[in-house]
Parts: C-alpha cells; structure tokens; sequence
C-alpha cells in the first residue's frame, strides 16, 4: 500500500525538533485512517510483562507494529505517536529505541510522563496512521 503525502510542518522560528519527531505533519492523499490503542508490554497473551525497560519498550513496538501491519501499514504510514513513560528516567532508552523503530521517518509526536494502569508497565504507545 502506497504511503500518503506527508509534509513535516517545522515552523521557522521554533525550535529545531530533537529526538526523531516533527512539529507537525500534514497528510494529503489519504483515503483510511487507523488508530492505534495504547499498547502495553504484554509479551503473550497470557499477559506477561518483562522487567526491564529496553525490553517492554521494544515489545510495545512489536505490538503497535503488528496493528499497522493488520490494516497492512507499516511505520511510514504514522502521522502521529503518543508515548506514556511511568518516569523520565526511561527517555533517553525510550528515544534510542523508537529512533531505531523509525528510522528516518518522523511522526508528530507527544511523551507524557505519568502513572500507567499496570504498575508493572513502564509505558503505553498510542498512534494514528494514515493510508
């Protein structure tokens, strides 16, 4: 499936974005959209979770992934990325991760510092792609 037009919106006078994200993206083209609930770090369906941060991160990924997958999407179709850390400690591993899951692809995106459901979860990603 071919991928819509996105235009990162980076306004003069603003700062220059940091950590693989853009002020805004327009879309032009699209003709589907697909929201993507927070997905958490269950690594079955039996909903065990991992320790570690790098490994819940990772796995959160998987799962967002294979949702955009379903609709047959992929990370080139995200227009728009919300992560829930459960403490800052967590940024500088969450931003290495999601640079790795992105690539060169730069979404709008928001990280929000907060508790989270489950407290063994140390985040929640939501997302919006288009197509």
């Amino acid at each position: 499936m071919t991928a819509p037009a996105l235009r990162r919106l980076d306004p003069p006078g603003l700062p220059t974005p940091v950590g693989n994200y853009t002020h805004g993206v327009e879309v032009t083209g699209a003709s589907r959209v697909v929201y993507v609930s927070g997905q958490v770090p269950w690594a079955d369906a039996d909903g065990a979770v991992p320790a570690d941060f790098a490994t819940q991160c990772r796995l959160v990924w998987r799962n967002v992934l294979a949702v955009l997958a379903e609709a047959g999407m992929g990370v080139e179709h995200l227009v728009k990325v919300t992560t829930y850390l459960s403490g800052r400690e967590h940024r500088a591993v969450n931003g290495a991760i999601r640079q790795e899951v992105l690539g060169e692809h730069r979404p709008a995106l928001t990280i929000i510092i907060t508790g989270i459901y489950d407290e063994a979860w140390l985040l929640e990603i939501e997302a919006v792609a288009v197509a």
